[in-house]
């Protein structure tokens, strides 16, 4: 006998004896209390499993819906099972399929085929629904690194057989098959496809989206929203990626190991001041001298502030750099919530009066004391800053709240040239698995909160939902009224992170909560080569904000 103690999300634990060898889904279903949305995986002892794993041991059995990190993409990864094999059962076994990257509340995928259509989508998206009503199993194995190999050798798979290759840290891999359909994959998928409920196929331009519930509302489809300006960077970024001659890790892998990779991080750069040059050049023929600069965290805000202000004195003008964080109300004027935390990530906790009315102020010619935010003290210092601006001097202000209408509703729009910018991964690992953009920016948090902070992984990792829901929350929502848009991700950038992440990720320990996230981002760690020598990296790059050595953030 063991004694188990399951926890359902939102609920109080209950503790009892089972038969050893009884699986989590055993459980799940022997319990009085139900669960609010799905479940779709579990964490046992802090590591994630499968729904069908036998327990064998005392425990805490966790159970995950689409809201925890790892159950939303548990659904991803199994919602892309389904789908390629509805796509292999419409046409051939030998079409190709790609999932390329995120978009409009989904996944953007290719399918290498003749023009696809409407009629198309919908029987991909009949089809796959036809495999979930049948509840079809997914049964899974793991493989160790050779039998990987050998899978893929005897599949043709040499892109992915070049990325274990190129790969020596990446030691196993789960072969998952639905029917006669079968992939190789790096987490856990559903043990049987009837839990996917809520999914929706689409055409969009040259390929299909695959869309499925947010994490924050995983019991529906949320209702489309175009995303033309993240389609396009997408787009410019696999151009650029192609220019480079990297599209996959593989790629990446072996420019390091043929020594070329001083060369790709120089190309890299190039283009990144190329396109802050082009951003600079909209600016001056807009005549707008509001300049506001939004992304979520870890995104190279103040580098590509700073970046900006540069190549703007370039062409004529002299622009003045400013913050939000500096407008933050007094400490004292924040109200604390019911466990006495006061939100710094809301906008109420910004002076939005003092903001705007000084934004006016400048842009009329009169002087503005701009106030300098003491973080310890809590409170804004003023006298040290007293400054006006020329009538063609356009004013840099960066910060989360930038492209929120709320923070400058008293300035007139026609003075407003907002940016959106965000690290947007187009290196995939293989034609299947993508590189989440949240992903990789929390790579970037983890190093530079080491550095910069002090904070542990753990901490790190423990905070990111609360990071994540403030995005949510008050910026993701106002991307779409940006006139321009900025690629943060630096191609390479994985292979120089993780010499710096992977440490300070295996201190957490399997007694820590954390443990399980940290094991998964370890995994996709498993996937590069390390960039030992980052001398080619120029000290004003985006990525030195994060691993130290910037001349443009200390």
């Amino acid at each position: 006998m063991i004694r188990v103690t399951a926890v359902l999300p939102g609920k109080t634990p209950a503790e009892r004896t089972y038969e050893k060898g009884i699986t989590a889904e055993q459980i799940l279903a022997s319990l009085e209390e139900k669960p609010q949305y799905q479940i779709l995986a579990c964490r046992v002892n802090h590591e994630n499993v499968r729904l069908d794993m036998p327990l064998m041991r005392d425990c805490t059995l966790e159970f995950l819906d689409q809201r925890d990190p790892y159950g939303n993409l548990v659904t991803q990864i199994s919602l892309v099972l389904v789908y390629l094999k509805a796509v292999h059962d419409l046409y051939t076994k030998k079409t190709k399929v790609t999932i390329n990257n995120s978009l409009s509340r989904g996944l953007f995928t290719r399918i290498h085929t003749g023009g696809l259509s409407d009629e198309d989508a919908v029987k991909i998206e009949r089809r796959m629904r036809q495999i979930v009503k049948a509840d079809m199993p997914i049964h899974e194995k793991t493989l160790n690194r050779q039998e990987a190999m050998e899978y893929l050798a005897r599949r043709h798979e040499t892109d992915t057989l070049k990325l274990f290759e190129g790969a020596p840290d990446l030691k196993e891999a789960y072969l998952c098959e639905l029917g006669d359909e079968s992939c190789l994959m790096y987490m856990h998928a559903v043990p049987s496809c009837g839990c996917l409920k809520w999914f929706e196929v689409r055409r969009y331009r040259s390929g299909m989206l695959l869309r499925f519930p947010h994490h924050n509302h995983p019991d529906r489809v949320p209702e489309y929203e175009e995303q033309k300006m993240l389609y396009d960077a997408f787009s410019e970024e696999t151009q650029w990626d192609r220019l480079m001659g990297i599209s996959q890790v593989c790629d990446l892998n072996r420019c390091i190991r043929e020594c070329r990779i001083n060369d790709l991080i120089l190309l890299s750069e190039a283009l990144h001041e190329k396109k802050i040059a082009g951003i600079a050049e909209q600016i001056r023929e807009s005549g707008k001298r509001i300049v506001l600069i939004a992304g979520p965290s870890s995104s190279g805000k103040t580098t590509f502030a700073k970046r900006l202000c540069i190549q703007l004195r370039v062409i004529g003008l002299r622009p003045l750099y400013l913050g939000t964080d500096d407008y933050y109300r007094n400490r004292s004027e924040i109200e604390p919530d019911e466990n006495g935390n006061r939100d710094y990530e809301n906008l109420s906790a910004i002076d939005t009066e003092l903001f705007i009315r000084q934004m006016n102020d400048l842009l009329s010619g009169k002087e503005a004391d701009i106030p300098e935010y003491d973080f310890v003290e809590g409170i804004k210092h003023f006298g040290n800053r007293i400054t006006s601006i020329r009538s063609d001097q356009p004013v840099v202000i960066e910060g989360i709240h930038a492209l929120n209408p709320h923070l400058s509703e008293g300035i007139d729009d026609s003075d407003k040239f907002r940016i959106y910018i965000s690290p947007l991964t187009q290196l995939n690992i293989d034609a299947h698995h993508r590189i989440p953009t949240t992903d990789a920016r929390l790579f970037r948090r983890l190093v530079r909160d080491y550095r910069t902070r002090g904070r542990s992984a753990e901490e790190t990792i423990r905070s990111w939902p609360s990071v994540r829901e403030g995005e949510d929350r008050n910026i993701f929502p106002y991307n779409s009224e940006a006139d321009a848009f900025f690629n943060s991700q630096c191609l390479y950038e994985l292979a120089v992170l993780k010499k710096y992440a992977q440490p300070l990720l295996m201190q957490i320990g399997p007694d820590m909560k954390e443990y399980a996230e940290a094991q998964r981002f370890l995994k996709y760690l498993e996937f590069f080569s390390v960039l030992e020598d980052e001398s080619a990296i120029a000290n004003n790059s985006i990525i030195r904000e994060f691993i130290g050595g910037s001349v443009l953030v200390s």
